[in-house]
């Protein structure tokens, strides 16, 4: 192709006129010389045969070396193929016009409803909010399931994570809590997930209403770097609506598919591979997304609950585990609850909300900790009680236990087309545990 053809192309498209050229291409990296690059750098390639293109990330630099993960796959390249620099850097368009729209990392439109106009750009990498302008988190964020806000209240800002294996019905609560939340903004990841599941989740789990809602997908077939920086990008969009003084709700699905896409960047890099084949960058990855939730003194706030996969359900998992630690409470999903037909399945006595205490009233705290203390009680002597081995009357607690075990039971199952107000749980709540 005839330099000058590939100059028109690229005029208006904020691109260097310089060029380098690639020397090497395997299934993940492409390696260029020529160009006066740094880390992070966004370069396109341009196909001198074909006139393919893709935009890439450099990801590593060896002297006049660098090398380049592209954001799709890179069938169709060969050797002296162009390579130039973007000087616009890793930005994207966003605005009021992307609610109710679903899009992918660039906030392209995938669901054939048209342009969006958006001029305003914005970094998908952004340094958290800092330390010290961190505002309090002293107001409670209803999502409309009674569980979650009556036994593990969240206040607004607040990051939590859902850990469940697979099948356990963690997309179907996700759903619910996107419908119920008390939020005028909503931002949906959908990180490595399978194809089919994007239509699904929004005409099952949403009932395809996307009012003041955005999805941002990158679903399993889409290149690591897809999967990585969309849920940064994702996470730049709520930042612009809590600049606005927004309160958002954040929701994404799920941190172990975006570990995994740092874990084949990483490892194709020469990263040495750690715990479950994870190398450091995977790990170090996962504070970087969530600390840039949270509530903003002056600004609006980002409330988010992240999905981790829990791979054989084991809580130990390396991905699992760092997240407990950065998160400010973790909601746990049963399979046991699931086989008994409780839904949503959520394990109340592994789970736990850190700010629930500062938020929540004494009379509300009192009936939480009893919930939780019957609940204890009823699963230690669940086999004696089932043989008929316990005698009523040996334990008075145990004896209220079993006395309130249906509407226990019926106070955390709940329709996944039900959401309830935090002020009707909070009654049912103190009704059920503190009268006699």
């Amino acid at each position: 192709m005839p330099l000058s053809s590939l100059k028109e192309r690229l005029a208006n498209k904020n691109y260097s006129v310089s060029f380098g050229t690639v020397v090497k291409i395997n299934a993940t990296v492409i390696t260029a010389k020529g160009l006066n690059v740094s880390i992070s750098d966004m370069v396109k390639i341009v196909s001198n045969e074909t006139e393919k293109e893709t935009v890439g990330m450099v990801t590593e630099i060896d002297g006049n070396s660098f090398y380049i993960t592209p954001f799709s796959f890179v069938e169709g390249f060969r050797s002296n193929d162009k390579v130039f620099l973007d000087s616009t850097g890793l930005n994207i368009p966003v605005g009021p016009s992307l609610l109710g729209r679903v899009v992918d990392p660039f906030m392209r439109p995938i669901d054939g409803r048209g342009t969006i106009n958006d001029s305003e750009l914005s970094p998908i990498i952004k340094a958290p909010i800092a330390a010290m302008n961190r505002g309090m988190i002293d107001e409670v964020f209803s999502v409309g399931v009674k569980s979650i806000d009556g036994l593990l209240t969240c206040g607004k800002g607040q990051k939590l994570g859902i850990f469940a294996g697979s099948g356990v019905g963690k997309s179907t609560l996700m759903g619910m809590i996107v419908r119920g939340a008390d939020a005028p903004i909503k931002i949906v990841a959908l990180i490595g997930e399978r194809g089919r599941e994007v239509p699904e989740f929004i005409e099952k789990n949403l009932g395809g209403d996307l009012t003041n809602t955005v999805i941002i997908v990158a679903t399993s077939d889409d290149s690591p770097l897809m999967r990585k920086y969309g849920a940064f990008a994702a996470m730049s969009v709520a930042e612009y609506f809590k600049d606005k003084n927004e309160d958002v709700l954040f929701i994404m699905d799920s941190v172990t598919r975006f570990a995994m896409a740092q874990r084949e960047i990483g490892l194709a890099l020469g990263e040495p591979p750690t715990s479950k084949g994870y190398p450091p960058s995977s790990l170090t990855l996962l504070p970087q997304l969530m600390e840039r939730a949270g509530k903003e003194e002056g600004k609006g706030s980002i409330t988010a609950f992240f999905t981790v996969l829990i791979e054989g359900d084991d809580m130990s998992d390396p991905i699992a585990d760092q997240s407990r630690s950065i998160l400010d409470g973790h909601i746990v999903l049963s399979r046991e609850m699931t086989d008994f037909g409780i839904y949503p399945p959520i394990h109340i006595l592994n789970s736990a909300s850190r700010v629930m205490n500062d938020i929540i009233s004494q009379e509300h705290f009192k009936a939480a900790i009893k919930f939780r203390r019957l609940y204890t009680l009823l699963k230690e002597n669940e086999m004696l009680i089932r043989i008929g081995a316990y005698v009523k009357g040996s334990d008075a607690e145990l004896d209220e236990a079993i006395d309130k075990k249906e509407k226990m039971e019926r106070f955390i199952s709940q329709g996944a087309s039900f959401y309830v107000a935090f002020e009707e749980t909070r009654e049912e709540l103190t009704s059920l545990m503190l009268s006699q």
